[in-house]
């Protein structure tokens, strides 16, 4: 393939000759006639011959392209519509070349000949030729090239998007069963009696719960192994059950509320921060007190004033504390039932926002006030939420803030919409309960709430149920153990479910892929027993020549030391060996018996033979008793009477007293 080569010409001035040689126009045919130069190269006036050629054409326009492209002066001028990359144009140039048919005979030299008629070119000529050949015309334009593109990318596409589509059929990932973290479980023993208060800390890093047994147990994940034992048990209210316990949103504090009238305020490592007051039981009026006069019920942190928290007694009164003022309450709030007659709030919590404050009562009502109003009167109140005289165990608000979640003793959890809180939403049933502190929990995105069940009678297990808040339909059924299921704990951060039950012990589910670090952690710990660490010396001086008193033993291994102290009685604490028939024990020497121990201690001379008859050994000395008395005798010689036995001869019988 030819095409118009950069060539510099002959630069002639006017008064030269008038015209060149034909060998000269014919290697510059960019020269005009009157020998003055019109151009050089490719910027110079093209050939008219060349103009109706395609091939020529495409070649010149790449060649000029590329040259404006490393000359820098591509940017320059007006900007055009679109903008082509030529090293891409020519790769595909490359690929597409052999696939090009091109006729040989109509490719025109730039001399004006054919290539046959230009036989006697330069060789320079020919190896432009050959590298035009390589390049060559495009054989398909740059639009079906990239439909192929795209119909393949199409395809691909369609193939991906199948095989997602059968993902999705096998795997649902916004499947509500497919959210829920259970795939794998732990045991924590807290002890023998009923876990009724759990709660963890928001960063997930420790665990606290509460029992019958009066115990306050602590759970660090970071610290723990497999064995999974808590690191710290005490008594904070001495007998007094624990009934709920809560974390500050910070973390460093947390709340303990137990059966007496006073709640009080543990740091993190379970020291005692702070104690509240306890009121005047003699005053009637329980807002004229400084505290409650009764059991507690249940207490929360409130989520958005950090010192601030709430407790529920049994005074049936809600009161709020802040933890720098120890001495009174900051408020009161009185439960009243249908009469005006008072009502126990067995629950109590906070919504999101701290705006509002929601109880629920042994009458079975629910009742809610505004903290930025006066607590006088409620703002929401539903006398018959749960049936009359059921205590509600539970009230708890969703992350959302729009829905109410009420768990009560009359075997039911209801759902509440906070913006029509006239009807619940569904009532979920058939969930029996023994403990009035049996609670709930919703799942971090509140499409879940969960909520477990005492042990039937005749049942062999427990179950926690999982439902749907938007289709109230079962998503699952999990039996948890062998006893009654009271507390549920579902951590945003860990994702992960922690589970109290009546039987001390405390469950965790997780997953994992979905869970992060908490029990994860513990899990893949192995216990070390720790051996006694012996210090050995490890200077030693070597005196060959030295007494043996004075000599150094040679350092040996651990192993060998503990098999030479193991004969040593001493360092092993060998016991004291048995007594075996007198001899080698402790009272060898005075025989083997306590008696013969007595007697040797008496200062008896002669040795007491134990084999011996007893009564033998007295009779022996009864002939020299009689005849040398030495204890006894002497001191009744003169005044003891001589002794009259009975003769043989028997006399004669009574004679019995007749009536005269």
């Amino acid at each position: 393939m030819n095409r118009g080569k950069i060539t510099f010409g002959k630069i002639n001035l006017k008064s030269s000759a008038p015209s060149t040689s034909s060998a000269e126009s014919t290697e510059n045919p960019s020269a005009s006639s009157d020998g003055t130069v019109s151009g050089f190269g490719s910027f110079g006036r093209k050939d008219s011959s060349s103009k109706d050629d395609p091939v020529e054409r495409i070649s010149e326009e790449l060649d000029n392209s590329k040259l404006q492209e490393v000359m820098g002066i591509s940017g320059f001028g007006r900007k055009q519509a679109k903008q082509f990359d030529i090293n891409e144009m020519i790769q595909k140039a490359k690929q597409n070349a052999p696939k090009a048919v091109v006729d040989e005979k109509a490719i025109i030299e730039p001399g004006g000949g054919t290539k046959g008629e230009n036989d006697d070119d330069d060789d320079d000529d020919d190896e432009d030729d050959d590298d035009d050949d390589v390049i060559g015309p495009v054989p398909t334009p740059d639009g079906a090239a990239n439909d192929n593109r795209r119909k393949k990318g199409d395809d691909s596409d369609d193939d991906e998007q199948d095989d997602d589509d059968d993902d999705d059929d096998e795997f649902d990932e916004d499947a509500p069963i497919n959210k829920l973290p259970h795939s794998h479980e732990v045991e924590m023993r807290h002890g023998s009696k009923a876990v009724i208060a759990l709660a963890s800390d928001p960063s997930g890093v420790r665990l606290a719960s509460g029992s019958m047994d009066y115990n306050l147990n602590f759970w660090d994940f970071s610290g723990m192994d497999k064995s999974m034992k808590s690191f710290r048990s005490l008594q904070p209210c001495e007998n007094h059950p624990i009934r709920n316990l809560s974390y500050s949103f910070s973390g460093d504090m947390m709340l303990v509320v137990s059966g007496s009238s006073q709640a009080k305020v543990l740091d993190r490592d379970g020291f005692e921060k702070m104690e509240c007051v306890k009121g005047d039981q003699y005053i009637a009026d329980m807002s004229k007190t400084k505290g409650h006069i009764a059991g507690l019920t249940s207490g929360c942190w409130s989520p958005v004033r950090r010192e601030e928290f709430l407790t529920s007694g049994m005074d049936s009164t809600l009161r709020t504390w802040v933890f720098a003022k120890t001495k009174e309450q900051r408020a009161v709030i009185k439960t009243r039932a249908q009469g005006g007659l008072k009502t126990i709030p067995n629950s109590c919590a906070y919504n999101r926002d701290g705006t509002l404050i929601a109880a629920g009562c042994s009458d079975g009502s629910l009742q809610t006030w505004d903290t930025r109003k006066m607590f006088v009167h409620t703002t929401h109140c539903i006398r018959d939420a749960h049936s009359k005289g059921s205590d509600v165990s539970s009230v708890l608000f969703s992350y959302s803030g729009f829905q109410l979640a009420s768990r009560s003793m009359d075997e039911t959890l209801k759902l509440w919409d906070m913006r029509a809180f006239k009807k619940p939403l569904h009532v979920f049933d058939g969930l029996f309960t023994r403990y009035d502190t049996t609670d709930c929990c919703f799942s971090p995105d509140d499409t879940m709430i969960l909520t477990g069940e005492s042990l039937p009678k005749g049942a062999k297990q427990a179950n926690l149920f999982v439902y749907d808040t938007k289709t109230f339909d079962v998503v699952a059924k999990l039996p948890v153990t062998d006893s009654h299921v009271i507390r549920t704990l579902w951590h945003p951060k860990l994702n992960q479910i922690f589970i109290g039950c009546g039987n001390g012990l405390i469950r965790g589910l997780y997953d994992e892929k979905r869970s992060m670090r908490g029990a994860k952690l513990c899990v893949v710990r192995t216990h070390r027993k720790k051996k006694e660490s012996e210090i050995v010396g490890t200077t030693q001086i070597i005196t060959p020549h030295a007494l043996p008193m004075f000599r150094q033993e040679k350092t040996r291994s651990v192993r060998k030391k503990l098999e030479k102290d193991r004969l040593d009685p001493v360092k092993s604490k060998r016991p004291d060996l048995p007594i075996t028939s007198g001899q080698g024990g402790r009272v060898a020497s005075s025989g083997g018996t306590l008696s013969s121990y007595v007697i040797r201690n008496l200062g008896l001379s002669k040795r007491v033979e134990d084999d011996q008859d007893p009564r033998e050994a007295i009779l022996k000395y009864a002939k020299e008793a009689a005849e040398n008395p030495y204890w006894i005798a002497p001191a009744y010689a003169k005044t003891q009477p001589k002794p009259i036995f009975n003769s043989e001869d028997e006399p004669e019988a009574k004679k019995t007293k007749t009536e005269q």
